[in-house]
C-alpha cells in the first residue's frame, strides 16, 4: 500500500530528497509529503541530509569556481567606496519598484466586483441577468461537482486564453 501511495508522490523515492532543495516549491512540500506515504525515518534524514549537503556543496562549488570574478567585483566595490553602496541600495530599490508595480498591475488586472454569497442568492432569486463564473482548480471541482445554477465553470488557465 505504502508504495502504490507513494509512487506517483515520489517517482523516485527518497532519491527526490536529494535534489528537493533545488527545486522551488518542492523543497517545502517534500518533507511532508514524505511523512504522508510513511517514509521510514532512518531513510529521511539520510536522503533529507545527502540533499542538504549536495544542495550547500553546489554553494561552495560555484564560490570556488567564480573566486576570481568575486575578487574582481571586491576590487571595483573598494575602487568605486561609497558609491557602491548607493549602486547597491539602487539595485535593490528598482527590484522592490519593479515588483511592487508588478504586483499592482496583477492586482488591477484581477480586480472584479466582489460580493457576499447572500448578495449572490437575493440577486438569483430577483432574476437579474448576470453571468457567474467558477474558477476552482479542476481537483477541488472533481472533489465538489456541484455549481451555482447556471454558472459557467472555466479554470484560471481557460480565463486567460490558455
Amino acid at each position: 500500500m505504502r508504495a502504490a501511495h507513494g509512487a506517483h508522490v515520489f517517482p523516485h523515492g527518497a532519491r527526490s530528497l536529494l535534489v528537493a532543495k533545488f527545486i522551488p516549491g518542492f523543497s517545502t512540500v517534500a518533507p511532508p509529503l514524505a511523512g504522508i506515504v510513511r517514509m521510514p525515518p532512518r531513510e529521511f534524514v539520510l536522503f533529507s541530509g545527502l540533499g542538504g549537503l549536495l544542495w550547500a556543496g553546489a554553494f561552495v562549488v560555484v564560490g570556488w569556481l567564480f573566486a576570481y570574478q568575486l575578487e574582481v567585483a571586491a576590487e571595483y566595490a573598494v575602487h568605486f567606496g561609497s558609491w557602491t553602496l548607493v549602486l547597491l541600495a539602487a539595485a535593490i530599490g528598482g527590484y522592490v519598484a519593479w515588483k511592487f508595480i508588478a504586483r499592482q498591475r496583477f492586482l488591477r488586472q484581477i480586480r472584479i466586483a466582489r460580493i457576499t454569497p447572500e448578495e449572490l442568492k437575493i440577486m438569483l432569486d430577483g432574476g437579474e441577468d448576470m453571468l457567474v463564473v467558477d474558477v476552482r482548480d479542476r481537483i477541488d471541482f472533481e472533489a465538489e461537482p456541484s455549481i451555482i445554477p447556471g454558472a459557467l465553470h472555466l479554470t484560471v488557465e481557460e480565463t486567460r486564453g490558455s
